[in-house]
């Protein structure tokens, strides 16, 4: 969503995403409780044969937004279009997905909160009414053309719900919620899938790498294809424990899964601003990363496990991050009992 995220080692590698994906229903792992609300959604489209109901999916990136997207109208078999809200400029870029729609396909719109205002507004009608209405001409000579439409579904999927306008929000009759994996369902996923790399896998490397993934399952197949290259270039021909963690050392992603820049973001707060509190404007200045990039890749993971805390005054490391990468914070004890 977006550009290349950290982790993924390969830019051409999304044929490899196309294969690790579930194909069925029945193939996803986790999100147990979205999972059954969609069959009930699947199953009522089935029996009256009408089009699945519009339906937005949102939640962090790398957690199954686009494989919910593609696998429920394979289960329909119904037809798919994939686009994207910033690809979408004008409405004459989202008129060919329109037009092309046949009766109860499915058209995918990811990233829908970039969707333009005149984009956003054009869909509408089509969302509501199946219709569009066509503007020919210009000036004096224009006229305005209703055009039906084959009834369709919308699936949109975003990584800011806030971001989405109430009036587009509420032409999605199903909104579901996806959150991040626990660990045993990320293991499940590194084993299904290290089948379909025809890698050999063993048990407690499979719930290293899970334990350093996030909960995301995008990361966790990424470091999967990262230890079975690191595995081949070496000669073994299994993954081990231990060669996981010999793997995922060299790509400097320690046990709780932080990275070389979450451990420099770290640093920094500690080493420059003394702990905090600090703003991301001067962060970003003394590492030299964009703001943007700090606050989508960096901060989202820090903040859930309790790193970092953002207060009005700034961001503020926490003790237990310093006792995790053995910082000392110069305001000593007493600091990490401000947090």
């Amino acid at each position: 969503m977006g550009g290349r995220s950290r982790g993924e080692f390969d830019p051409d590698d999304s044929h490899l995403d196309d294969r690790l994906r579930p194909q069925r229903l029945d193939d996803v792992v986790g999100q147990r409780k979205v999972v059954e609300r969609l069959r009930i959604v699947l199953e009522a489209a089935r029996l009256r044969e009408d089009p699945l109901a519009h339906l937005l999916l949102d939640g962090p990136p790398g957690i199954g937004k686009t494989t919910l997207a593609t696998v429920l109208p394979r289960e329909l078999g119904v037809d798919v279009q994939i686009t994207s809200g910033p690809s979408l400029t004008a409405p004459k870029d989202l008129l060919p997905y329109l037009t092309n729609a046949s009766r109860g396909s499915v058209l995918f719109i990811d990233e829908i909160h970039r969707l333009p205002p005149t984009v956003e507004e054009f869909i509408y009608p089509a969302m509501e009414d199946f219709r569009i209405n066509i503007t020919l001409g210009e000036g004096l000579n224009a006229r305005t053309i209703n055009m039906a439409l084959e009834p369709f579904t919308v699936i949109g999927a975003t990584t800011r719900s806030g971001m989405l306008t109430a009036p587009l929000r509420d032409r999605f009759v199903t909104r579901e919620h996806l959150d991040f994996y626990d660990v045993e369902d990320v293991t499940e996923i590194i084993r299904r899938n290290a089948v379909k790399l025809k890698t050999t896998v063993e048990p407690e490397a499979a719930q290293e790498i899970s334990r350093r993934s996030r909960g995301v399952p995008r990361k966790a197949n990424n470091l999967l294809r990262w230890t079975r290259d690191y595995a081949d270039a070496k000669g073994h021909p299994a993954l081990t424990a231990e060669l996981v963690q010999a793997a995922l050392a060299m790509l400097e992603v320690d046990e709780l899964g932080l990275d070389s820049q979450d451990r420099k973001y770290l640093s920094t707060l500690t080493t420059v601003f003394s702990g905090g509190p600090a703003g991301i404007a001067a962060l970003s200045h003394s590492m030299d990363i964009p703001v943007e990039t700090l606050e989508d890749e960096v901060e989202p993971f820090l903040l859930r496990i309790g790193f970092l805390q953002r207060t009005p005054r700034g961001r503020m490391i926490t003790l237990a991050a310093a006792d995790h990468l053995g910082l000392d914070l110069p305001g000593g004890p007493d600091q990490g009992r401000l947090f």
